[in-house]
């Protein structure tokens, strides 16, 4: 079998630093586990404007459409605020997106028990946390037409449409089934069925996916308003949600910062296999490029590398390699190391991005 593809667009800010982190740990699994990757990288962002003139060139997307999987890091900064809409830094992540057709995104909220009491949450109520919101990603209100501002006599009219199709809401369902079969069998999909005709036939085609395909998994239902109240009170009644576009964005903001940090939480958006069998995929953290630290060594490089964990277990069928790595940052976590963006307790000295990264190759080499 030919050694697996991996591009990597570390982008700006912060991008880069946390990247040079996740280097190492692929350097690592090559090293000490068989896990040889054929590894490539580009620009994208910022740092692709910067050269190009574009935030995404054209070689690049060819490049993101051939191999197995890619990893970014993050995009944008101040510096770009003044360039046209059409070639800001976030343009090249959309056309990434876009043309990749990844419609189902992965957001995991997971929270280590290490770091339980940066919750706004209780403690009982997110130790040991750990669910999964997949999130429809290229249709719904944001993708919908007609779009646009208009004038209507004396005012203006800001119009926006939420549109599905069948075989749109089908296929993130059977994502969201074939995830759930890989962990506890257990869907909860959430929409607005009782105001919205998209909910109605939302809740229709996840009921039909279900009751053909996936009758094995237990599926419920619930409106997405009730379901952000129900995240907040008991958030581990849940284990994978599937929603919209819309509610998703919402959804997993709110269950982001059940975790206490979006430095810890990474993402996978995928897409229909390839004649490989792979899926393909962009993996990529939460994150921002948090311009004010870039450079300072401050930044968390965690999520990135949890970013690289997801791929292992989506992209390459290495699910036992990637909860190695998910337990050598919790090790790392347990024994008190903490980035900045991790600092509760006084008295306790932040590492920097590069100590983490070395610590968490250290735990992995303890694991062995």
């Amino acid at each position: 079998m030919s050694t697996p593809s991996l591009l990597i667009l570390p982008g700006d800010g912060i991008g880069p630093e946390v990247m040079v982190e996740v280097r190492k740990v692929i350097d690592w699994f090559g090293a000490n586990r068989g896990l040889s990757f054929d590894v490539s990288e580009d620009l994208v962002g910022g740092a692709a404007y910067d050269k190009h003139g574009t935030p995404l060139h054209d070689d690049t997307m060819e490049k993101a459409q051939s191999v197995d999987a890619v990893l970014l890091g993050a995009v944008g900064g101040p510096k770009y605020d003044a360039l046209d809409f059409s070639v800001k830094p976030e343009r090249g992540l959309l056309r990434l997106r876009k043309e990749m057709d990844l419609y189902s995104n992965l957001r995991p909220a997971q929270c280590f028990d290490a770091l339980a009491d940066f919750s706004s949450l209780k403690r009982d109520v997110v130790a040991g946390l750990d669910i999964v919101i997949v999130r429809e990603l290229t249709s719904g209100i944001y993708f919908g037409e007609p779009r646009g501002i208009i004038q209507e006599g004396n005012e203006r009219v800001g119009i926006n449409t939420q549109r599905y199709t069948e075989s749109e809401i089908d296929r993130v369902a059977r994502s969201a089934f074939e995830l759930a079969r890989r962990r506890s069998n257990k869907v909860c999909s959430m929409e607005k069925a009782n105001v919205m005709e998209s909910g109605i036939l939302w809740r229709e085609v996840v009921q039909k996916v279900h009751d053909e395909d996936y009758s094995d998994v237990e599926l419920t239902h619930m409106y997405a308003d009730a379901g952000a109240m129900q995240l907040c009170r008991w958030p581990k009644q849940f284990d994978v949600i599937v929603t919209d576009n819309l509610f998703g964005d919402m959804l997993s903001d709110a269950a982001a910062m059940l975790t206490g940090s979006l430095g810890m939480l990474p993402s996978a958006s995928l897409g229909a296999p390839m004649a490989n069998g792979r899926p393909k995929a962009l993996y990529e953290p939460v994150h921002g490029s948090a311009p004010d630290i870039a450079g300072q060594g401050k930044a968390n490089p965690i999520a990135c590398i949890l970013s690289f964990a997801m791929a292992l277990r989506y992209s390459f069928d290495q699910g036992d390699e990637a909860a190695r790595l998910e337990q050598a940052v919790e090790k790392v976590l347990g024994d008190g190391l903490r980035t900045a963006d991790l600092l509760g307790e006084e008295g306790i000295e932040p590492v920097t991005t590069s100590q983490m990264g070395d610590a968490i190759v250290a735990a992995l080499t303890a694991s062995l």
